[in-house]
């Protein structure tokens, strides 16, 4: 008795960590991965840091372009009280 308990034992302790990491992989019936929540939480995290970067990245690009234009205009405006 006490044998056959022990090789259940080692049975069930080899085929629990398969079980766990047959489960983390899985596929829709057309190849494409299900994430795991971790994985989706990660890529929610990255694709927010993208997205603030690009806007950060817009927004120092308009303010770049409206203090040319406001360089532009106080040009012009110099140029015509000089002329006039």
């Amino acid at each position: 008795m006490s044998m056959r308990s022990a090789l259940s034992r080692v049975t069930v302790s080899l085929t629990r960590p398969m079980e766990s990491t047959r489960g983390a992989t899985r596929y829709f019936n057309d190849g494409k991965r299900i994430l795991s929540e971790e994985e989706r939480a990660a890529e929610t995290v990255y694709i927010q840091k993208m997205e603030r970067e690009k806007l950060e990245k817009m927004k120092r690009k308009a303010e770049k372009e409206k203090a040319e234009k406001g360089n532009e205009s106080a040009d012009k405006k110099h140029e015509s009280t000089n002329n006039g």
